[in-house]
């Protein structure tokens, strides 16, 4: 069982570690670069393909960690058992759920594709905001995904797994 219970603190932060980096990456690089495109049709289309794979992929690493992590925690023996896992494994949750508390908080309506708007008739403006938002909403990601990275750095250091 200890082989097991290293594994999913293997895996939970290793999933971590790859939110993080998706969610920097989003927004110092993919984002930004959104904005210098030559017009507002293709950055609308871009933004809202960007966005549907960004969230796929943010959902299925934020899950893998968050039950690799608890399981983690679940499985250790109780005196083994280190209130860091279920505060990186709350940090990974956190991380994936954000879409949902800032869309209802801000009342953001992401574009799915051309079959939602109409893509050619969309304001440079409004692409560019929603563009800003999702950056914002990135940076907040990696900031919390990061902390319990470290965390879960820290914690597996400590454990000597």
């Amino acid at each position: 069982m200890p082989s097991a219970v290293a594994l999913c603190k293997f895996v939970g932060t290793i999933s971590l570690g790859l939110l993080t980096g998706v969610s920097y990456t989003l927004s110092t690089q993919s984002l930004p670069s959104l904005l210098t495109l030559p017009s507002a049709t293709p950055a609308a289309y871009t933004l809202a393909q960007t966005s549907r794979l960004a969230t796929l992929h943010i959902r299925t690493l934020s899950t893998v960690a968050t039950l690799a992590l608890a399981s983690a925690y679940y499985l250790s023996p109780a005196r083994l058992r280190h209130p860091y896992l279920l505060w990186t494994s709350l940090a990974a949750a956190m991380s994936g759920g954000l879409n949902l508390a800032m869309d209802k908080r801000m009342k953001q309506r992401v574009v799915k594709g051309p079959e939602e708007e109409e893509i050619s008739d969309v304001n440079g403006e409004q692409v560019e905001k929603r563009a800003r938002e999702q950056q914002w909403i990135e940076f907040v990601r990696a900031g919390v995904s990061g902390v319990g990275f470290v965390m879960g750095v820290v914690g597996l250091w400590g454990d000597g797994a």
